[in-house]
């Protein structure tokens, strides 16, 4: 497994990652297509200012299983970091999710900026939710998130890089 930024070409990835109804499933629905290419251009341009971490995951053999991101974001008047990560439904299950986090948090910890790292996976995302158990993230709460318009009943989980899980 290996990881790339993100560029205009993986438009396509997009699509198919925040388009389909399966994949969107936990996240409020799919989105609307004629989005895609505006939400990948901010992505692109946020990766070449370098104020976030957005990358797209790929097997050995250079197949693009899915993406994975490190951003900060405004939550109830506090600038916090958040890690997302989404694998492709042909290679779920097969550990990418779970490595691609765990190289993208390997390089907050050595860039050292980024400090507590937070997750919000639906409380009925089981894989997503054992993801940030087995990287040593700490459960905080139960709590409603804001995410495109919906919200969602989630795990928020909390991981500070530098010194492992903390609460």
């Amino acid at each position: 497994m290996k990881l790339r930024d993100v560029t205009l070409d993986d438009q396509w990835l997009y699509e198919r990652l925040r388009c389909d109804p399966v994949m969107m499933a936990e996240l409020g629905g799919p989105q609307p297509k004629e989005g895609i290419p505006a939400k990948l251009r901010e992505d692109v341009d946020a990766v070449e200012r370098d104020v976030s971490w957005i990358s797209v995951i790929e097997t050995d053999e250079g197949t693009v299983a899915g993406s994975v991101c490190i951003w900060q974001h405004d939550e109830h008047g506090e600038t916090i970091s958040e890690a997302g990560w989404m694998v492709l439904p042909e290679f779920q299950g097969q550990g990418f999710g779970r490595d691609a986090t765990a190289a993208i948090l390997g390089r907050a910890r050595a860039d050292g900026r980024w400090g507590a790292i937070h997750a919000f996976p639906g409380v009925t995302n089981a894989p997503s939710n054992g993801i940030c158990r087995s990287l040593g993230f700490t459960l905080v709460e139960t709590a409603e998130f804001e995410y495109y318009g919906t919200t969602l009943r989630t795990n928020h989980w909390r991981l500070d890089p530098a010194g492992g899980a903390d609460g």
